[in-house]
């Protein structure tokens, strides 16, 4: 069987659920409306290559590479970024839905994240040194020994971190969302 390596394409509003996707090494390549739902891309590779308003539902990502890889508008719910290869790994995020994807001890770092819906996503054990939460919404997400050191959490909301259980050292926060590091005490607060 031989192996695809595609270079520089544009994939405009494919169906990769009805239409198979084939394996390989995709690199500067544009997904542009495209649906992987129910997909296999276990093994691929993804250099370079931007997803614009694409949909990621119930895909199997074991060992896929994402490398330099940028997710505009993108569906990802459930997306087990954990399942990833660790090789190169490096992306960006803006106007996507994250909500219960799981970064579980995923490298982060300098990773951004922009308008973006991360509800109840699981961020234990990641290192997000120097990340950036740009106007997202956090409610519910799992910080647990995570490394947020100079994370930038300025225009995030709705994020409960213990600081007693993950490393802060140099984030950035605002009020009133700042709160969002006292809620393990279970005080009151009025404003």
């Amino acid at each position: 069987m031989s192996y695809h390596i595609v270079e520089e394409e544009s994939f405009h509003n494919i169906d990769f659920s009805e239409t198979p996707f084939i394996k390989g090494d995709y690199e500067l390549c544009t997904f542009t409306n495209c649906n992987f739902s129910a997909c296999n891309l276990s093994e691929v590779r993804f250099m370079e290559c931007e997803f614009v308003d694409c949909n990621f539902s119930s895909t199997t990502v074991v060992k896929t590479a994402f490398q330099d890889a940028t997710f505009k508008g993108c569906k990802l719910l459930g997306f087990p970024f954990d399942k990833c290869s660790d090789f190169g790994f490096s992306v960006r995020f803006e106007a996507c839905q994250l909500q219960h994807s799981s970064f579980y001890g995923v490298k982060l770092t300098k990773t951004q994240f922009l308008d973006s819906k991360l509800s109840e996503v699981d961020f234990s054990n990641c290192d997000l040194t120097a990340a950036s939460f740009s106007n997202c919404d956090l409610q519910n997400a799992n910080f647990d020994a995570s490394i947020l050191v100079k994370t930038d959490f300025r225009t995030a909301f709705n994020y409960s971190i213990n600081p007693e259980k993950n490393k802060l050292k140099g984030a950035k926060f605002s009020i009133p969302s700042v709160i969002g590091l006292l809620d393990s005490y279970k005080i009151e607060i009025d404003l």
